[in-house]
């Protein structure tokens, strides 16, 4: 094997366990692209990428262009000379110049099996669609969304108990170990690209807030998996008397009622129960504004009378 020498560029801790995963091999990383620093937390501070932090720590170059257009931008990272570049998840469109720049072009790890959610936001899009399976794809990047060469793909299952963050997780394990097999046989691996087959395509739009609201008449099914893929980032949420309340945790259930969607139909031991246009939401955690997520177990006990039963969420309010 010879070793690459690599420039990476990414933003997301699920890019940070991709450039650990190199920074543990042979290879060599000559500088790390990502994002400006943003602002973030109640004290509106500067914060750094986890993949600034990761490369910090290895004292590795940092680069930070606001975007890659710039002709000084390409000029400096095609005088870095490197073998290859690397992107995962780093949220700036790379150019033709930037594509051509490393001897062997640029890759990419996308969390999906292509040519299934090109786009933005493949994970929370299986989720939301009920997909019990899906993985990672490293791509030889052309022009086109996602939709390169494919040198490797490993699937994961989606379980019903499954996240966002879970299956960010597990996709973080298995493009880490997928990114390492094409790295360490990049010659051979390349040479046996497979195309993308672009009449199975899907688009995975990014998230948007507006998403997150609960339309109660929808599916408990449904209603649920926005649980699951807004955890972390947009939370499912809906109102009770004026208040916004987000739901963290839940499942459905498929029980039988006559009641209006987006009624509390019982407050058990573990959970709040709401009819919903299919079905039942029984949900376990929830979290009002400007105060931490609470079990229903432990709210219930503290100050029952918050939720009764024949109480009314309502249904499709706009955010302010």
């Amino acid at each position: 094997m010879q070793p690459l020498n690599i420039v990476f560029a990414g933003t997301p801790a699920f890019a940070a366990k991709h450039l650990q995963a190199i920074l543990k091999s042979p290879h060599r990383i000559l500088a790390v692209y990502t994002q400006p620093d943003r602002r973030s937390g109640r004290g509106n501070k500067l914060s750094p990428s986890p993949v600034k932090v990761v490369a910090g720590e290895h004292n590795l170059p940092i680069q930070q262009p606001s975007n890659l257009k710039d002709e000084l931008a390409q000029t400096a990272l095609a005088g870095l000379s490197a073998d290859l570049m690397v992107v995962v998840a780093y949220g700036l469109i790379l150019p033709k110049s930037i594509l051509q720049a490393p001897k062997h072009g640029c890759i990419n790890v996308h969390a999906s099996l292509l040519p299934r959610w090109r786009g933005a936001a493949p994970v929370e899009r299986a989720l939301l669609a009920g997909d019990k399976e899906t993985g990672v794809t490293i791509m030889q990047m052309d022009e086109g969304l996602d939709t390169g060469d494919m040198l490797a793909k490993i699937a994961v299952s989606i379980e019903e108990s499954d996240t966002r963050l879970s299956v960010e997780n597990k996709l973080a394990e298995a493009g880490s170990k997928a990114l390492l097999m094409v790295l360490d046989d990049f010659a051979n691996v390349q040479g046996k690209a497979t195309p993308q087959d672009n009449a199975l395509s899907t688009y995975a739009q990014k998230i948007s807030k507006e998403e997150a609201i609960i339309d109660w008449r929808n599916d408990a099914g449904f209603i649920c998996r926005q649980l699951r893929a807004g955890i972390g980032r947009y939370p499912a949420y809906s109102f009770f008397e004026g208040v916004r309340v987000r739901f963290l945790e839940g499942c459905a259930l498929n029980a039988q009622h006559n009641s209006t969607a987006g009624t509390v139909l019982e407050l058990s031991k573990k959970s709040l129960n709401v009819a919903c246009g299919k079905g039942v939401l029984a949900i376990n955690s929830i979290q009002f504004p400007g105060k931490k997520p609470v079990n229903v177990q432990d709210l219930l006990n503290s100050n029952h009378t918050v939720f009764r039963s024949g109480d009314q969420f309502d249904i499709l309010v706009a955010d302010d």
